[in-house]
């Protein structure tokens, strides 16, 4: 699955993510806001799944990275 970059705003709109590619971007420690997500794609686009929204929100409120979200300082 492709990785996209969080460009900040609603998280559950896939017009505020850029496609990054196959491989992760960086994304440097410390773990406090959203840099990046790994989704299926639609026409460059994340596709955004109830799943894959609570995996954003529990990463963002832990600080602690998943399969699917990268943070950023």
């Amino acid at each position: 699955m492709p990785w996209y970059i969080y460009n900040g705003g609603d998280i559950c709109d896939s017009n505020n993510y850029s496609l990054y590619g196959n491989n992760p971007p960086p994304c440097p420690n410390p773990n406090n806001f959203l840099c990046a997500i790994q989704a299926n794609d639609n026409m460059g686009k994340p596709i955004i799944i109830s799943l894959l929204v609570c995996e954003i929100v529990n990463a963002v409120n832990s600080r602690t990275e998943t399969t699917n979200v990268l943070l950023k300082p």
